[in-house]
């Protein structure tokens, strides 16, 4: 079977049409509701099960499309409302074909405001809704510079929460009004992720806390020595630390190895060094498909985005590891998915 851990909600445009009257309305107009048809949503539905079919995908978890999430609009209430309408047309595209898709919940995550506002969101979503795992956003902020890392203690009233409910969270950032395009952002974010929790006691103290970080790890996998050697070595007074000798029983690639990776790279060769650098066991087949890699690449004739055949061609990876990253990684990571599964015999 073939899970595509990595997909975003082929949203119907009469969804978009709702946020600027949410936004303008400022609170006056509570009821307000898309006109969101049942034939709408089937027609999308209907056009991604036509690229999953034609690359061999037999399920993608959807989660909203980040950049749209809005996390750094000041008016809690608008947020909550516009992601909820995301969150709600994701559990209609499953309705309509649960054997296909599978729901990972946006977050109604607001900057400078406390991260406990989601937790109403994630109970309905996993509760009710019947998704498998939430969206988390790293930078509410979108490029302000104001919210803490994933290190600090703010976010951890919600690992507590994550772990107490075995739900695993997908790190991707949204949008970005800084210095950077939303794609650089990403990036930007996915690294820090990791370079900021490896320094923290995140993982002592939630052992059992999944996070998956998007599109490979950031620049992590390929920036690996610098992290290793700030860990493990000797910093200089000149680049502005102390100069002492660190103690750690940890490795850099040891808490690297506590983290999930998707396979949402567009390229054989950064595939070859992540599976090498975390292992096959780390990762999740991810394509992000239909998405920013849905071009041609004028090599192969293929999308870039088309990555099941890449790995398939891994010479490297043995046939065990490519089903683990096809599908294994995926259900052990996501137990409310393994359990959907097993009880439709998938």
């Amino acid at each position: 079977m073939i899970i595509d851990s990595h997909a975003h909600l082929v949203t119907p445009q009469s969804l978009y049409a709702i946020w600027p009257v949410i936004q303008v309305s400022n609170g006056l107009h509570d009821n307000i509701e898309p006109n969101v048809t049942d034939e709408e949503i089937k027609a999308c539905a209907d056009r991604n099960i036509a690229i999953m079919d034609s690359v061999g995908t037999d399920m993608q978890l959807l989660s909203p499309r980040p950049f749209t999430l809005m996390h750094s609009h000041q008016r809690v209430a608008d947020v909550q409302k516009w992601v909820k309408l995301n969150n709600d047309t994701i559990k209609r595209t499953v309705d309509l074909y649960p054997t296909r898709f599978r729901g990972v919940a946006g977050l109604p995550q607001v900057a400078g405001q406390p991260i406990s506002i989601v937790f109403d969101e994630i109970d309905r979503c996993i509760d009710e809704l019947g998704f498998v795992g939430v969206l988390l956003n790293p930078d509410p902020g979108e490029g302000d510079g104001k919210t803490p890392n994933l290190a600090d203690k703010y976010w951890y009233p919600l690992y507590e929460k994550l772990v107490e409910k075995d739900i695993p969270a997908h790190i991707h950032s949204a949008a970005c009004c800084g210095r950077e395009t939303y794609s650089e952002h990403f990036i930007s974010e996915e690294s820090l992720a990791i370079t900021s929790i490896s320094r923290s006691t995140v993982f002592e103290d939630f052992p059992t806390l999944k996070l998956m970080i998007s599109h490979g790890g950031g620049s992590v996998p390929y920036q690996v020595g610098r992290w290793r050697a700030q860990r493990q070595g000797y910093d200089t007074k000149s680049s502005g630390f102390d100069n002492k000798k660190k103690n750690h029983s940890e490795t850099f690639d040891d808490i690297l190895r506590k983290f999930y990776f998707d396979t949402v790279l567009y390229n054989k060769e950064s595939l070859e060094l992540l599976f090498k650098i975390v292992g096959p066991d780390r990762c999740l087949f991810g394509t992000e498909k239909p998405g920013s890699g849905s071009a041609k690449d004028p090599n192969t004739g293929r999308d870039y985005d088309d990555l099941k055949p890449v790995i398939e061609e891994i010479e490297a990876l043995t046939q065990e590891q490519k089903d683990q990253i096809f599908e294994g990684n995926t259900r052990s990571m996501f137990t409310r998915l393994d359990k959907f599964l097993k009880e439709n015999n998938m």
